[in-house]
């Protein structure tokens, strides 16, 4: 792990995306964080010593889909796909598919494995199962100001984390999507191992691109400040539970996600950098979305 000093910084953007407001002032106190993000081969290690299950390997509740077919409750997770060709960004149905038997141990689906990914992020983990690996090894997830404050570097203010243009020199600093999106990807073209890339300024790996990461914060449509909320933190929990529920699923709250992914594509997400966030049903684990943890010192 990285020990991260005190400080503060500048929180937020106010040239991309609506939820990254309002830039504002945020004190972090000092932590540690993961060096790379969770492997495969560690997260195989906690499932050898305690047995648990992950939600993408769990049959889906029949009464959470009272209208579904029995025999599409099966286990699986959501898998990106790529199209042939164009298609209409507007809809992310274009690309992601849910396939039975997609898992951590079994990334694309049944018949893949991770016995030549040991070293890649581990992926298909729902909120919970970060949680529990986080509990096992007396860690927790990191908040989001912790995230975005530590992906930066050091680096405040500028748009990425190594400065002011995603590509420098036209070179890639970040495992993101490069091409057209979603059907021509000239990068890596999927998970890469830790490491692959340089780190930034506080020797952190990966924390933007290559797999989006869990934090342990609530996701609300805008930065809020402390006094947008009653102080009692009971009560604070319960709304911010309340206002991040997945639309349509009001019993689901969503968590913020950061880093962006291998997905992230500037004609379609420009997320892979430290300042962008997205929401995430908490029970909803992806192709492209995994964790590091953190602990406070």
């Amino acid at each position: 792990m990285v020990l991260i000093p005190a400080g503060t910084f500048r929180m937020g953007s106010e040239d991309f995306y609506p939820d990254e407001r309002p830039v504002h002032e945020r004190a972090v106190a000092s932590f540690e964080i993961d060096r790379y993000e969770v492997t495969n081969a560690q997260y195989a290690e906690f499932v050898d010593a305690t047995g648990y299950v992950t939600v993408a390997e769990r049959p889906l509740d029949p009464t959470a889909f009272p209208d579904a077919d029995p025999k599409d409750l099966l286990p699986g997770s959501m898998v990106f796909t790529p199209t042939t060709g164009p298609t209409d960004l507007r809809d992310w149905r274009n690309w992601w598919r849910w396939q039975a038997g997609a898992s951590w141990r079994h990334p694309f689906g049944p018949d893949s494995s991770i016995d030549d990914r040991l070293q890649h992020p581990v992926v298909h983990i729902a909120f919970e199962d970060a949680v529990a690996y986080a509990d096992w090894v007396g860690m927790r997830l990191p908040t989001e100001a912790e995230h975005e404050y530590a992906a930066r570097g050091g680096v405040d203010g500028a748009p990425f984390a190594w400065g002011d243009e995603p590509y420098p020199g036209g070179e890639a600093q970040a495992n993101s999507w490069l091409g057209r999106f979603p059907y021509d990807n000239q990068g890596v073209g999927g998970t890469a191992p830790v490491g692959s890339y340089a780190p930034n300024g506080y020797g952190l790996y990966d924390m933007i691109a290559n797999v989006w990461e869990w934090t342990s914060d609530f996701y609300t449509p805008r930065h809020l400040k402390l006094s947008d909320k009653p102080v009692d933190p009971g009560k604070r929990a319960n709304l911010l539970a309340a206002a991040s529920a997945q639309e349509g699923f009001p019993s689901i709250p969503r968590r913020v996600l950061k880093g962006g992914s291998h997905l992230c594509s500037p004609d379609y997400c420009l997320r892979f950098r430290p300042a962008a966030r997205s929401p995430q049903a908490e029970d909803t684990g992806m192709s492209h979305i995994g964790f590091r943890l953190t602990r406070s010192v």
